[in-house]
């Protein structure tokens, strides 16, 4: 039986468009990524072959625009549409979005800002030879983003930079936590744009350029075997002088800082994972509990009244979440107002938090069977508890943030008469 979309397209009034996506990801996941999540996560190895299924179904270009030949997904029906996959493979949705996260950010997101006509014409020129690479030759582009400063929470200048030499750049660095390395063609890296080699790094001077991933002087180093996500293989990256030509770039320069700044909801796209695990912790406890777990058998424990409290209190919890996300991803736009912005630092931590909660009660609800690596309670719920850790709006940013604002006026500071 095919599982009910997260969200109802009559109820919650998606475009057709957003509607067929989803229910093309949800079959494409639910058939194909599900029965391999065990083993990936099992292995610490990455989903090649779910990346493949991306490619033939032509969800790789999700949010390429559809001048360029992809889908033309905007940011909102790109989530919706992460988020079933992420029901049922979270490590694939979350290296999904370090995928597509090149193409929106260089898509629907830039195209909605006011550059001028030479900027925007450098632009086109720029991302069609990195749209071309994913659509004709099924290339997957990463995102390495952290450093282990405070660069990847936009404190700090990136402390990976990028030197201005004949012809291109040479960049130098180190990205941790890199999604995908090993695995990915490209990786779109941030780091800061030098003229010179004296120069001061600066969040200005912020460049998104795109590193073949077999360029001469990157490695990748360590060991990944983490407690959750462990699909990702989001092992150290190393970039030790490696020369990258000008054409590379995935913006012009001086672009990504205004972006950046304008379009804060472009931080929000590592939710939809961890939305996926609440729906997908919440499905199984109904499902177990009505005693339709395929391979086990067919004992109902639906009649407890403690069981079905606790069932109450997911679903209370999953539907608090769902409506939250929804209203901040609707509406989501270049320069939001401070309100509509606590409303997306209020999202990103309820679903990080949330979707942990979710799957706690999963476990205690559903009993000791849950802790078995044959069901994916276990798995769900080591994945959930990453969500909250990860920058730039980690769990407790989000909180610190919406403090801030709740309480000073943009500008206001203590020594204010």
């Amino acid at each position: 039986m095919t599982d009910a979309p997260i969200f109802d397209p009559q109820a919650w009034g998606l475009s057709d468009e957003q509607a067929n996506l989803c229910t093309q990801a949800r079959e494409l996941a639910a058939e194909k990524f599900a029965p391999r999540a065990t083993e990936y996560d099992r292995n610490a190895s990455f989903p090649t072959e779910n990346y493949q299924d991306l490619a033939a179904s032509g969800l790789l270009g999700i949010c390429i625009p559809k001048e360029s030949g992809g889908h033309g997904a905007d940011l909102k029906t790109y989530m919706l549409t992460a988020a079933e996959i992420g029901r049922y493979c979270g490590a694939t949705a979350l290296t999904f979005n370090m995928h597509v996260s090149s193409c929106l950010w260089t898509g629907d997101l830039l195209d909605q800002l006011d550059l001028d006509d030479h900027l925007r014409d450098q632009h086109h020129k720029m991302r069609a030879l990195h749209y071309g690479r994913i659509l004709n030759d099924g290339k997957i582009y990463a995102q390495p983003f952290s450093e282990g400063g405070a660069a990847a929470a936009g404190f700090a200048a990136f402390g990976t930079t990028a030197l201005k030499v004949d012809g291109g750049w040479k960049i130098t660095g180190k990205k941790i936590f890199a999604s995908l390395s090993g695995h990915a063609d490209y990786y779109g890296v941030l780091c800061s744009a030098l003229q010179t080699a004296d120069e001061k790094s600066s969040r200005r001077n912020t460049m998104y350029i795109a590193v073949h991933a077999d360029a001469k002087g990157v490695s990748v180093v360590g060991e990944w075997d983490p407690m959750g996500m462990r699909g990702t293989v989001s092992r150290t990256l190393i970039f030790d002088d490696v020369f990258v030509p000008d054409e590379a770039q995935l913006m012009p320069q001086g672009v990504y800082p205004k972006a950046a700044s304008r379009w804060p909801h472009m931080f929000m796209t590592l939710t939809p994972a961890y939305m996926g695990i609440a729906q997908a912790a919440y499905d199984f406890t109904v499902s177990y509990l009505r005693g339709e777990i395929p391979g086990m058998p067919p004992v109902k424990r639906r009649m407890y009244p403690t069981k079905q409290l606790a069932v109450a209190q997911m679903r209370l919890i999953l539907e608090q979440t769902k409506a939250l996300w929804f209203q901040a991803i609707s509406e989501a736009s270049p320069d939001p107002s401070q309100d509509v912005l606590m409303r997306a630092w209020a999202a990103q931590h309820t679903v990080m938090e949330n979707a942990n909660a979710i799957s706690q009660l999963a476990i205690r609800t559903c009993g000791g069977q849950s802790m078995l690596k044959s069901l994916p309670l276990e798995r769900l719920y080591r994945d959930s508890r990453c969500g909250s850790l990860m920058l730039p709006w980690t769990a407790e940013l989000c909180m610190d943030m919406l403090g801030k604002a709740a309480l000073y006026n943009k500008g206001e500071t203590d020594d204010d008469a």
